[in-house]
């Protein structure tokens, strides 16, 4: 057998073999999306919710490349410490569609029409990341149903005023990350084949954390932090959301928060690749009862702070309530 004859025998068999476990992945991240949510119809139309835990209700909304699953996932703490957590799929996410008014304040509306439908007259709320927009919304929208609010690591004004008023460029995406974007997010094939290949440009590009920091981690951090990356599949079934969010979060604009009359906490790391530490330290001055927290280090993720923040999330919601 000649040596070209087999390197492409190897080749072959490798690619079956990377092919086979992409279909084994790719089955079982459709199964769980598929299981363990229902489907509530209200007036912004269908949403997908999920219910866990006994206790006060906690309305968890997800970041760009999430859905109830995601949700969940990182909620689970707080399921444990004693809260009833619901967890919707945004616009555009899962099976929930996407309306042709798709705005924050639509989002926040969508949000109490699917605490009507649960019977539930008031909420405390975590906005995470592009769910912070429409986190925000609803405290400004509907005051009196808001107990609490969270905003971690969030997608807040003024980072892109701040820029244009400064005149600093903006943050360059290198070309890697920008392939990233243009491929691996428009294929769930790819999206499963990145972290295999590339997988410091997905921790940096996608989840917005340095990857040094997830290398230094403990065990339980790296497993949380590949535990969300598995949770952003299937991509395909959260491209529509995804790309509303990025419309949403490309120039937001300045919310009223000194009329946010709710009980505040705002969460952020120093080194979030997504650059939400400005606009949290921006919002925790103006929103009058806001306190926040700002990690040294983490990204996006809060890596390495996985235990103090849930903690102090716990506590903040227990003594709002």
């Amino acid at each position: 057998m000649t040596a070209a004859r087999f390197l492409g025998l190897l080749g072959a068999g490798l690619s079956a073999f990377v092919y086979r476990r992409y279909r084994r992945d790719i089955r079982r991240a459709r199964e769980r999306v598929g299981t363990g949510s229902t489907i509530a119809q209200t007036p912004s139309g269908p949403i997908e919710y999920a219910l866990a835990g006994e206790g006060r209700p906690l309305l968890v909304v997800h970041g760009a490349g999430g859905g109830f699953d995601q949700a969940m996932y990182l909620a689970q703490p707080l399921v444990s410490s004693g809260f009833r957590v619901i967890t919707m799929s945004r616009f555009g996410y899962l099976r929930t569609p996407l309306p042709a008014n798709a705005s924050a304040a639509a989002q926040a509306d969508a949000h109490a029409d699917l605490l009507d439908a649960l019977g539930i007259p008031s909420a405390a709320l975590i906005g995470a990341s592009a769910g912070a927009p429409s986190a925000m919304q609803f405290a400004l929208r509907h005051p009196k149903r808001t107990v609490a609010l969270v905003l971690l690591v969030p997608a807040a004004y003024p980072f892109h005023a701040a820029q244009r008023r400064s005149g600093a460029a903006p943050r360059r995406i290198s070309p890697r990350t920008e392939i990233l974007f243009d491929t691996a997010l428009k294929s769930d094939f790819l999206f499963w084949l990145a972290p295999r290949i590339a997988r410091r440009t997905v921790l940096r590009g996608i989840l917005a954390t340095p990857p040094p920091v997830v290398e230094r981690a403990s065990d339980d951090e790296r497993a949380r932090v590949a535990g969300v990356l598995d949770r952003i599949l299937p991509v395909s079934s959260r491209r529509l959301g995804l790309r509303n969010d990025a419309s949403i979060t490309s120039s937001l604009p300045r919310y009223e928060l000194e009329r946010i009359a709710a009980p505040t906490l705002i969460v952020s790391a120093e080194d979030d690749l997504f650059g939400t530490w400005e606009g949290a330290r921006y919002s925790a001055e103006h929103i009058p009862s806001a306190r926040f927290i700002g990690c040294p280090s983490g990204g996006h993720l809060w890596v390495g702070h996985q235990r103090e923040v849930m903690a102090e999330i716990a506590g903040f919601l227990r003594s709002a309530a």
